[in-house]
């Protein structure tokens, strides 16, 4: 069965795609996510139904991950509906305001299951065979009840706990990005940095694909704003700062992550020159 999920995973990060690459302060794109993912979530629960685990690692590993990746995105997109129906029409800092609200919110939900947020995002797996395999839960393990009216058959007691907080990272993420949005609309700010004092341009000259190779790295990194900061809003502050159009920077990381060879061969430049130039400085 390993496999025939895998591929309903692989078959849905293809579909969900261009709904991630676009405009999702759109109902209609929203509403495209949603229906996707209700889509893959309901043949990961035929695909469980009609077929047996090998082991029990294969169990957890399913609703651990698997079934989470696809549940937490129906959540997000779900949450994201409302948050388009209720998002202040007014002035921007009555939408800061809003989305603030909607972070606070989030923030709370978290801290009433702080123990085994800790134990997700430690990687522990010591308790994985009660909170991840059927029929094993402990109920003195259990902190949302709402388990016990659930199908047993596709649900463990803790894969929604999973999702809850795979779409949490979601959410906060467009939040944030909506904040910073409304920022620079409220400073007027304008992503003309790349002139210096003397009137010289910054330009790139290496090809564009080289540079969202390297947008895609720090953000990876977490080196731009603690890898809060989107590949969109890094897309458009390179685009700012050296005076070009990187097109569909989305498009073009799925064509990078599909070479066959040198996956990061931009990265492996920089690093191959940069100890070239330290081994002809210490000359």
């Amino acid at each position: 069965m390993k496999k025939l999920l895998l591929r309903i995973i692989d078959d849905y990060k293809n579909e969900i795609k261009p709904v991630e690459e676009s405009n999702l302060n759109d109902f209609i794109i929203v509403e495209k996510g949603i229906s996707i993912s209700r889509h893959y979530l309901q043949k990961l629960r035929i695909c469980v139904r009609e077929n047996k685990f090998r082991n029990s690692q294969e169990e957890i590993t399913f609703f651990k991950k698997q079934k989470p990746y696809v549940y937490s995105r129906l959540k997000y997109y779900a949450k994201l509906y409302n948050f388009l129906i209720n998002r202040p029409a007014g002035t921007i800092k009555s939408q800061q305001l809003f989305i603030d609200d909607e972070i606070k919110k989030l923030q709370e939900s978290n801290r009433r299951h702080l123990d085994f947020i800790k134990y997700y995002r430690e990687g522990s797996a010591i308790l994985d065979e009660f909170y991840f395999l059927r029929g094993k839960d402990k109920i003195s393990l259990v902190s949302d009840t709402s388990h016990f009216y659930t199908d047993a058959e596709f649900s463990t007691s803790h894969d929604n706990a999973v999702a809850k907080i795979m779409a949490y990272d979601l959410l906060v993420n467009h939040y944030i990005q909506e904040l910073e949005d409304l920022r620079e609309l409220s400073y007027g700010k304008s992503r003309k940095l790349n002139t210096l004092a003397n009137g010289d341009r910054l330009g790139w000259t290496a090809s564009k694909t080289d540079l969202i190779e390297l947008i895609y790295a720090l953000q990876a990194s977490g080196a731009i704003k603690s890898g809060t900061a989107g590949i969109k809003e890094m897309a458009m502050a390179c685009e700012g700062i050296f005076d070009l159009n990187l097109g569909n920077v989305y498009r073009t990381f799925l064509e990078i992550r599909e070479r066959k060879i040198d996956q990061t061969k931009f990265i492996d430049r920089l690093k191959s020159t940069l100890l070239q130039r330290m081994e002809e400085t210490d000359g």
